[in-house]
C-alpha cells in the first residue's frame, strides 16, 4: 500500500490529465478515435512512469519466446495486482486480460479494463464463464493476445504456486493457439508489503507450446505441464539470480 501512495504522490500533478484521457479512451468502445496500438502505448507510458515513481525495476527474460504472430495466450503465475504492470511494461504488442468480476467497479482498474477490452469472469457463474471462454476463443483466432492467470486467485505465499486450473486453458485449446508460460518472481513485494525500498521483479517468458505440442492432451494435463515449467523456472532463477535457458 505504501508503494501505491508513493506512486500517486510522485505523479500527482499528471494524474488528472491522464485519468481524463483514459476515460475518453474507455468510452471509445468502437475504437473510432483511438486504435488498439494508440491505447496500448498510452497504458505503457503510464505503467513506465508509475513503476519508476514506485521505485520498481522490471527485469525481462525470454522476450524472444513470444510468438511472432499475434493470437496467443500467456499463462503466468499470479502474485497480485502488480502482475498487470509487469506485462504492460515488457510486452511490445497489445493484449487483453481476464479479471475477476469482483474488480468490476474499482476506480482506475475499471478504466484500464475498458481501455484494454479486458474480460470479466464470474467464477461462481458457469454459464457466464463459458460465455467469456467462447468470446476469447473467437478473439484469439482473430489475432488478439490474452493473459490468463491460471491459478484463479493470487498466491498468498510469495513465489510459491497454487494449483493451475485446467479450465483456464479451454480458450487456448479451442483456438488451437500458442500457449506461453510466464514465470513471475517477487512481484508480490511491490504492493503486498509496506516497503518502499527499490525493488527488482522478474518475468521470464518461457518457450511456447504450439498446438502440435499439446493436441490430444486434456486441459488439466496442459495445466500441470505449464505449472511445472513455471515452477522449475522460478527455482532456477532464484538459485542463480540470473537468466535461465528455459
Amino acid at each position: 500500500m505504501k508503494r501505491i501512495i508513493l506512486m500517486v504522490l510522485r505523479l500527482l500533478v499528471h494524474i488528472p490529465g491522464w485519468f481524463y484521457k483514459m476515460c475518453k479512451m474507455a468510452k471509445d468502445t468502437e475504437d473510432k478515435t483511438y486504435d488498439a496500438m494508440e491505447r496500448y502505448r498510452f497504458l505503457q507510458m503510464l505503467t513506465l512512469r508509475a513503476n519508476r515513481a514506485g521505485r520498481v525495476h522490471v527485469e525481462c527474460y525470454g522476450h524472444e519466446n513470444l510468438p511472432k504472430e499475434d493470437g496467443f495466450i500467456v499463462f503466468p503465475n499470479h502474485q497480485g495486482l502488480f502482475g498487470g504492470l509487469i506485462f504492460l511494461e515488457t510486452m511490445d504488442r497489445p493484449f487483453s486480460i481476464v479479471m475477476k468480476k469482483e474488480v468490476e467497479n474499482v476506480i482506475l482498474i475499471r478504466q484500464v479494463r475498458e481501455v484494454m477490452h479486458a474480460k470479466l469472469m464470474d467464477r461462481d457463474d458457469l454459464r457466464q464463464s463459458m460465455g467469456v471462454i467462447r468470446e476469447m476463443t473467437k478473439e484469439v483466432k482473430e489475432g488478439r493476445n490474452y493473459i490468463i492467470f491460471a491459478e484463479g486467485t493470487r498466491s498468498r505465499n510469495g513465489n510459491e504456486l497454487l494449483e493451475f486450473k485446467g479450465g483456464a486453458f479451454k480458450s487456448a485449446t479451442n483456438a488451437r493457439c500458442p500457449i506461453v508460460p510466464a514465470a513471475i518472481i517477487d512481484s508480490y513485494k511491490a504492493f503486498d508489503t509496506n516497503s518502499i525500498k527499490p525493488l527488482t521483479v522478474q518475468v521470464h517468458y518461457l518457450k511456447p507450446l504450439y498446438y502440435d505440442d499439446y493436441k490430444g492432451m486434456k486441459t488439466q494435463e496442459i495445466a500441470h505441464l505449464v505449472q511445472e515449467r513455471i515452477q522449475k523456472a522460478i527455482e532456477a532463477a532464484m538459485s542463480t539470480g540470473g537468466e535461465q535457458d528455459v
